[in-house]
């Protein structure tokens, strides 16, 4: 099997991706640092009108193409009202509940581009003052930002340039424990956005000539279902996301393996495309689980239901507690990506 001599490196370019806020729709910066970072190995580059970035690598063979996503945008809110008593109201960005974020410290990007920080709270989160504050429900109209600034209305708030509209995004808490655990927000998908990252410098540094044309979509809008639905040429057969492998009450995936889905909730994945995948793994010793997600969606299912005539798959570390306070490990970082080197290196599935 071949080795992955860098999991620590990629680990700190997790920590790197993590740290640079991008909720779906603020997404500039992080995917400037993807771009500085694939240019910085002359890999060619282009921007998408929806603001994702391209990466394309030439293969033998020119007329038929593979497509690999992963997504660096991420869960995260927006100011939905300047209450009266100088908090902020939130609108949620994704799939997630408000229970996950209560007592999360955050930012709030103004327009302007100023940064003001605060923490998420219930409105009656104070045990001597309110009586339920442990049954009331965590909801739009319970739950605020407390900002950290002295504000004492909404005419204050709004002096400092915070307006409705405004993006918030939420204190990643990055560690990487000394046992090789990986403890983070945002892990989905910015782990295997890093994994992808290694794999092209691998390719790079390797000088590996893949069998055929291949593109690496780093998408910005997959937590609102449309990222990896548009700038796929005419000439790509197999479409790849790489994602996070969901776990929980009756899944297979765990933190140790990478994660092939065989169906979520779009339906399922091509058969002879997970055949191939599981059939590399087996190949190379590579440990892998089979799983089904059942309230999850890809941007590889995002393209199929736009009419794209493609082969799509789904794979990715496994990754607990997801779209809350996230963890993985790296066993599954080297799995994902030892599956993807041999991936890029194969013959396409016969159609």
């Amino acid at each position: 099997m071949s080795t992955y001599p860098k999991v620590n490196e990629t680990k700190e370019l997790i920590k790197e991706l993590v740290s640079i806020p991008s909720p779906s729709g603020n997404t500039a910066k992080v995917i400037q640092f993807v771009e500085e970072y694939l240019n910085s190995l002359n890999v060619d580059t282009k921007r998408n009108r929806k603001g994702g970035l391209i990466a394309t690598i030439p293969g033998k063979v020119e007329n038929e193409h593979r497509m690999l996503t992963a997504h660096v945008d991420t869960l995260g809110a927006m100011v939905k009202e300047v209450k009266k008593n100088a908090r902020l109201r939130l609108d949620l960005i994704g799939g997630f509940r408000y229970n996950s974020i209560e007592g999360e410290y955050c930012e709030i990007h103004t327009t302007t581009g100023k940064k003001y920080t605060g923490t998420i709270l219930m409105h009656q989160t104070s045990v001597h003052v309110y009586k339920n504050a442990g049954e009331a429900e965590r909801n739009q109209k319970n739950m605020e930002v407390r900002i950290d600034a002295k504000v004492k209305n909404a005419d204050d708030v709004r002096e400092l340039g915070i307006e409705v509209g405004d993006f918030v995004s939420f204190n990643p808490r990055i560690e990487l424990t000394e046992n090789g655990f990986i403890k983070s927000r945002h892990l989905d998908d910015k782990a295997s956005v890093a994994i992808l990252l290694q794999l092209i410098k691998r390719i790079k540094e390797e000088s590996i000539t893949l069998p055929y044309t291949t593109h690496f979509l780093i998408s910005n809008n997959e937590e609102i279902g449309y990222g990896g639905n548009s700038n796929i040429t005419p000439e790509t057969v197999e479409y790849l996301a790489v994602d996070m492998g969901a776990m929980g009450d009756g899944q297979s995936t765990d933190e140790y393996t990478v994660s092939i889905c065989v169906k979520d909730a779009s339906g399922p994945y091509h058969y002879e495309l997970r055949k191939h995948l599981v059939r590399l793994a087996e190949e190379n010793n590579i440990g892998y689980k089979l799983d089904i997600y059942p309230y999850y969606g890809s941007d590889a299912s995002a393209a199929i239901r736009s009419g794209y005539d493609i082969v799509h798959g789904l794979i990715g570390p496994g990754i607990d507690s997801s779209h809350a306070f996230e963890r993985t490990h790296e066993d599954s970082l080297k799995e994902t990506e030892n599956l993807l080197y041999h991936y890029v290196q194969s013959k396409m599935i016969s159609i």
